[in-house]
């Protein structure tokens, strides 16, 4: 198995990794709406952390949006890249996660990150980062909140309240089914924020997160698991 190392001139301490974080953010694209929810390729993407052995294990997901069937999945193995910094996660898996989408021959299409776009301190989270890495349209839909107030929304399925970070709605609280704890959504990169809610919800037929992030997680955790069984993986 081959894991993949750091890359070099990769941020090495906080200060450089937020001003990558100011120079990629001036490339970030708002004003696009997006790919068509239901149409095309969606593509989950999510990892799984063994800190132990210094492992991260990436997985790419994709799905037919309309009929949410896998068309494609790929994992990729790789040396955690960055310590755990609160607001600079994205340092510590997207040489993994690259690699996991390097390795799909199908056109990914929309990117569904596990994490936060605009909902972040300085409005660059991983589903941003990796939206402007890459140049493909991308959401993050996280499962708890971060750095931001929100009123609960209401309890039906599609009911949502913003989010909100100094007064500026940064994603929404949203309700993929109903009585059930909302999740949180916000735009990466080349997508609204009302289409990032409605492939939320055309996602989550059944669940509470998205066919994409459950396909992700359940990979990425096989893919780990895998690899801590592999010789020289200590």
């Amino acid at each position: 198995m081959t894991i993949i190392g750091i890359p070099a001139g990769w941020p090495a301490d906080e200060d450089a990794a937020r001003g990558v974080q100011r120079e990629l953010r001036k490339r970030l694209v708002l004003g696009e709406s997006g790919p068509v929810p239901g149409e095309g390729h969606v593509t989950g993407l999510d990892v799984a952390y063994d800190d132990e052995r210094d492992l991260v294990a990436a997985a790419a997901v994709v799905l037919d949006a309309r009929t949410l069937e896998v068309v494609e999945e790929a994992t990729a193995v790789g040396r955690v890249s960055f310590p755990y910094v609160p607001g600079l996660l994205a340092f510590r898996e997207i040489p993994t996660v690259l690699a996991a989408l390097g390795a799909l021959t199908a056109d990914p299409g929309l990117l569904v990150c596990d994490g936060y776009g605009l909902a972040h301190p300085r409005r660059f989270g991983l589903a941003s980062h990796l939206g402007v890495l890459t140049g493909r349209p991308s959401i993050g839909v996280a499962k708890n909140p971060f750095t931001f107030t929100y009123e609960q929304p209401g309890g039906a399925r599609g009911d949502f309240a913003p989010l909100l970070a100094d007064g500026e709605e940064v994603g929404r609280a949203l309700r993929t089914q109903a009585g059930v704890k909302p999740v949180y959504v916000s735009v990466g990169h080349r997508v609204s924020l009302d289409n990032a809610c409605a492939h939320t919800l055309l996602l989550s037929p059944s669940y509470r997160l998205p066919e994409t992030t459950r396909h992700a997680d359940s990979l990425c955790r096989k893919a780990l698991k895998e690899a801590q069984g592999a010789p020289g993986s200590v």
